[in-house]
């Protein structure tokens, strides 16, 4: 397995107070990686380290075959990023800006400014100094930036922040196009569920500081996620009917009366005849599958 990304027990401490604790992280080549977590998981503490913006207190960095160390400078012109909320010399237009980005960078291929700044619907704005911009098209010009010299690894922190719906979806199309089409590797970082869901290869699910799982979003859909949900006016006595009367015990009983049975071998049919029966008022009943969000509760311990 190529893996562009490994991290390996990383952990950060700041002041006592441990921000991410034994993090193993593995990003394949040529993949999406949603990062994915609530606001103060450690998302951004982690993709700190990874940029050599902190000094991770232990632990293991490895960027392209090789272990990142304070003297690595050469390995970040083969990447990429944004990083919390991207900065700008305001006073410059957004033009200058990648110009300026592309000189540091030591990258000259004309007509790159230009097509950064078209691929992010940015171009009308191009002469305008940032100062005016307003703070979407700022988070846009942040990803032409980081977007700007082909990097073979881009990382992105929360980069939906500030854009409205079709503006998330564009940046969504754009992902996956630099993924399918020029091959970039991207760890993208998010607390909304549904956009991983939407992008990702692979998903690495952090909950206070520690990473929960990595996962194939295909090995999330391969799973038996499927269950039949019931909807009952007393949850006591249709949780004795199901155990009872039924023989099942892999099932969960929720707030608001819901019940979700995990167990194959019964039949809507079946649960709702037993009820009936047994004078179990069922208000609704039906079979579904469990989301990724509903993998992420379980993981994260807020499922109930």
């Amino acid at each position: 397995m190529s893996f562009i990304l490994q991290t390996s027990r990383l952990t950060k401490i700041i002041g006592g107070k441990e921000l991410v604790k034994d993090v193993d992280m593995h990003v394949k080549k040529g993949e999406i990686y949603g990062f994915l977590g609530p606001n103060g998981a450690g998302k951004t503490t982690v993709m700190k380290m990874i940029m050599n913006l902190w000094k991770p207190t232990q632990g293991e960095i490895e960027l392209f075959g090789k272990p990142l160390t304070p003297q690595s400078y050469e390995v970040f012109r083969r990447m990429g990023s944004i990083i919390e909320f991207p900065t700008f010399y305001e006073h410059m237009t957004g033009y200058e800006n990648l110009q300026m980005h592309c000189e540091y960078m030591g990258y000259y291929q004309h007509g790159s400014v230009a097509k950064a700044l078209e691929m992010l619907e940015l171009a009308e704005a191009a002469q305008k100094p940032v100062k005016n911009y307003s703070l979407g098209m700022k988070e846009r010009l942040g990803i032409a930036r980081a977007i700007l010299c082909k990097p073979e690894l881009l990382i992105l922190d929360e980069p939906t922040n500030g854009l409205d719906p079709a503006g998330m979806k564009q940046i969504r199309d754009l992902l996956r196009m630099l993924c399918t089409e020029q091959g970039t590797t991207i760890l993208v970082s998010s607390h909304i569920l549904s956009e991983i869901e939407s992008m990702a290869d692979t998903i690495g699910i952090i909950h206070q500081g520690r990473m929960k799982k990595e996962i194939g979003l295909k090995e999330i859909e391969e799973m038996s996620l499927a269950y039949i949900e019931l909807s009952v006016q007393n949850p006591e006595r249709a949780a004795y009917v199901l155990a009872d009367r039924l023989g099942l015990s892999n099932f969960k009983v929720l707030d608001g009366g819901m019940i979700r049975i995990y167990d194959n071998r019964v039949t809507v049919e079946e649960i709702a005849k037993t009820m009936a029966v047994n004078e179990a008022a069922v208000t609704s009943l039906g079979r579904k599958t469990e989301t990724l969000e509903d993998y992420f509760l379980k993981l994260t311990g807020k499922a109930e």
